[in-house]
């Protein structure tokens, strides 16, 4: 009779398929799809008068699945249970526990922080059961998520908009958003005024420019045209001296690997990807991708993580590969330890490479594009967090005119380091203006070529987009690695944040609910609170308190608020401004309305139902009409599908599936386009006119299968000769692509 086979169960089935491979014909390993077990739908779930005892149920569409673990798991000796290595990941393990009636003798717990051959095995090896205190941290989690959403959610239904939710961690993260939008309206700009000179050694010679720095070796801000005007007429009248040069050598060390909340933030400015993209790509990484001579591979570490930390035997093939690669050089004498913040749960390693040998361009093949470009950013990231500091050449100058004291400064590579491999970016990214120095000595005279006053005002702070939202909720303990990206798609989906462009705005339906929120529920949407509340989850994770303590705190003060909420509001009900756009009807001359129906956002008149007219909200592209200069604005046809065209319609007729950028064609000096799609894609000239042209059959775009081939292109045909029938005043809105 054949031996039976020890079963192991994890969440996915491209994971299940991965490791099956590693453990052999001994093991069956089979897949959960997630939860097979939550608290109802239908109601609270949890009762709050003993001890906040959860109800769980099996999940109904999971049926069939539940009953094949169950005959599985009889016919095994042993059940691995090796859902993710979090404090979701446990719960789910324990609920399996429950639910399959598995003995403590029986079920062992093993987790994987990489999905290679060798941690497999080793985990299989070396089993524990299950850590109950990560369990009940989970499970505290869930009941106080739960409580608020289902105590104060129906109280939104009845007082605002029926559909409306709140949460625990996704109010404040509006409240953020309202809170960035109330500080833009009420700044109050000031001018203030720059003011270059622009010197040179000799009349032969190009010139550089110095900044105006101050009076009497003191910094002085000029405030005003007169203050500007005072300036340029002291200069006018004397000569220009090098009064300093400084000439320092600078290092720039390399950031730190990847956790959660870094590289959904890198994945949002570098890739434009959402935070629930990129964990998503991520997990296809993490659970195993097939790759040629190699088979099925996990090639990124879990990454769901708060912690810096770095193994030695990763740190030690990562250092071996930069000598190998890029020479002794560029290998520091020691390997650079980080430290992870406080607070951190330091559960995983940071996010890394499984195999560093493996770069992206050696796999690139076996990866769609979304995974490549993942991973490149992942592996390079890692690989240059070990490599040595980038070396600058700086010069700093400062000359004076009069009393009048100006500066100029330049920066260049010596010695490119970790460079060579990465480079982070930064949010709101801009890169200065190149200002080669000439060789300047002190006491040296200059000639003032001319001077260049420029008028500014100082700017509100910028609304958030996805990237530094996130950075912001980590850096005030909002929420834990897996909520970010649940948290943004939640508040974008339930409309109380929009995103324009890569900005996110509050909506008034987000002002609303979030002033009702502040005025009654001050603890929920309190950031200090929030996270506290966070800090209570982790010390019922360490398992310095129970988890039944921490709910009591947090309920008593609740109730008492939810209950002085319902009398304050009885009888009232909260009425949601309209979004009045800047648009008037075309028919009766009334404010048009931003309106959501079943096909996105529309421009609706005020005067309905009297008025019924409507038209789409269009948004404006960056650059011009190659044609005749107007504006590019975007447009959707009526099967849904997106093109381009001039804002002057058919009095212009240019249309296009081409995406317009912000470049211009150096050249000719029109707008660049670029292929529609995804990626990095190459931008071209589409002007016939300009050497640079490039015909439609040579622009690259994407590879589609088979299906998208016989579809779209009888679409695009039939819309690209359906030109927009009359021109129509549009929303004016501005895409960042």
């Amino acid at each position: 009779m054949a031996k039976a086979k020890e079963l192991v169960i994890v969440e996915s089935p491209s994971k299940a398929k991965t490791i099956e491979k590693y453990l052999g014909s001994d093991y069956r390993v089979t897949a959960s799809m997630g939860h097979l077990r939550d608290l109802p739908k239908s109601e609270l779930g949890v009762d709050v008068d003993n001890g906040f005892k959860p109800k769980y149920i099996p999940v109904k569409e999971k049926k069939d699945l539940i009953d094949e673990l169950k005959t599985a798991s009889k016919k095994a000796p042993v059940v691995y249970l090796a859902t993710d290595p979090d404090r979701e990941g446990e719960a789910i393990s324990w609920h399996l526990k429950e639910l399959l009636d598995l003995p403590d003798e029986k079920a062992k717990r093993v987790t994987f922080n990489e999905i290679t051959k060798k941690v497999v095995t080793e985990s299989i090896q070396n089993p524990r059961g299950i850590d109950q205190d990560l369990v009940d941290a989970q499970q505290a989690r869930r009941i106080l998520d739960r409580i608020v959403g289902y105590e104060i959610s129906p109280l939104l239904w009845k007082k605002v908009k029926s559909g409306l939710s709140a949460g625990r961690v996704q109010s404040v993260a509006t409240r953020m958003v309202v809170d960035r939008e109330e500080e833009i309206r009420s700044f109050e700009s000031r001018e203030y005024w720059l003011l270059d000179a622009f010197l040179k050694r000799s009349p032969d010679e190009d010139s550089f420019r110095a900044r105006f720095y101050g009076v009497d070796g003191k910094k002085r801000e000029l405030n005003t045209e007169d203050e500007v005007n005072e300036i340029r007429e002291i200069v006018s009248r004397h000569p220009f001296t090098v009064t300093s040069v400084k000439k320092t050598e600078k290092q720039r060390s390399p950031a730190p690997p990847f956790i959660t909340s870094t590289l959904q933030q890198e994945a949002s400015r570098r890739l434009n990807m959402t935070p629930r993209r990129t964990m998503a790509v991520a997990q296809q990484l993490y659970e195993g991708v097939e790759i040629t001579g190699r088979g099925s591979i996990g090639l990124i570490s879990y990454m769901r993580t708060d912690s810096l930390r770095l193994s030695d035997e990763a740190v030690a093939a990562a250092r071996s590969f930069i000598v190998s690669s890029y020479g002794e050089a560029y290998c520091p004498a020691k390997p650079r330890i980080y430290k992870s913040k406080a607070g951190a749960q330091d559960a995983h390693e940071a996010i890394r490479p499984t195999d560093v040998t493996l770069t992206p361009e050696l796999v690139r093949k076996d990866l769609t594009q979304e995974q490549y470009r993942l991973y490149r950013i992942i592996w390079g990231r890692f690989t240059a967090c070990q490599m040595a500091s980038a070396v600058y050449d700086n010069t700093s100058v400062e000359v004076e005119s009069g009393s009048c004291q100006f500066r100029a400064g330049s920066s260049s590579l010596k010695f490119p380091g970790y460079t060579a491999v990465y480079e982070e970016t930064a949010d709101d990214e801009q890169k200065a203006g190149e200002n080669p120095l000439p060789e300047l000595k002190e006491g040296e005279t200059l000639l003032l070529e001319k001077t260049v006053p420029e008028q500014q005002f100082t700017q509100p702070p910028a609304r958030y987009t996805e990237a530094t939202l996130i950075r912001a909720m980590e850096e005030k303990g909002i929420g834990r690695p897996s909520t970010y990206a649940p948290t943004i798609s939640t508040i974008t989906a339930h409309d109380y944040v929009l995103k324009e462009g890569k900005y996110l705005r509050p909506t008034p339906l987000g002002e609303v609910v979030t002033k009702l929120m502040m005025e009654h529920f001050s603890d929920i949407v309190d950031l200090k609170f929030t996270n506290h509340m966070e800090a209570r989850l982790d010390e019922i994770e360490s398992g310095k308190t129970g988890w039944q303590e921490v709910l009591s705190e947090f309920y008593q003060d609740f109730d008492s608020e939810m209950k002085a909420a319902e009398k304050a509001m009885d009888g009232k009900r909260i009425k949601v401004p309209d979004i009045v756009s800047d648009e008037v009807c075309d028919v009766c001359g009334k404010p048009m309305l931003v309106k959501k129906g079943r096909f996105g956002s529309f421009l609706g008149c005020s005067g309905f139902p009297d008025c019924t007219f409507t038209k789409p909200i269009v948004v404006e592209m960056p650059g011009s009409c190659p044609k005749c200069g107007s504006r590019i604005l975007k447009r959707t046809s009526k099967k849904g599908y997106v093109f381009y065209a001039c804002e002057r319609g058919t009095d212009c007729g240019f249309i296009t599936w081409d995406v317009p950028t912000k470049n211009v064609c150096p050249q000719c000096g029109k707008t660049l386009f670029k292929p529609s799609g995804r990626g990095p894609l190459k931008s071209f000239c589409i002007n016939e006119e300009c050497p640079a042209f490039v015909p439609e059959e040579k622009r690259r775009y994407p590879k589609k299968d088979a299906s998208a081939k016989t579809a779209k292109p009888a679409a695009k045909k039939t819309a690209a000769k359906k030109k927009p029938a009359k021109k129509t005043p549009a929303k004016k809105t501005k895409d960042k692509s």
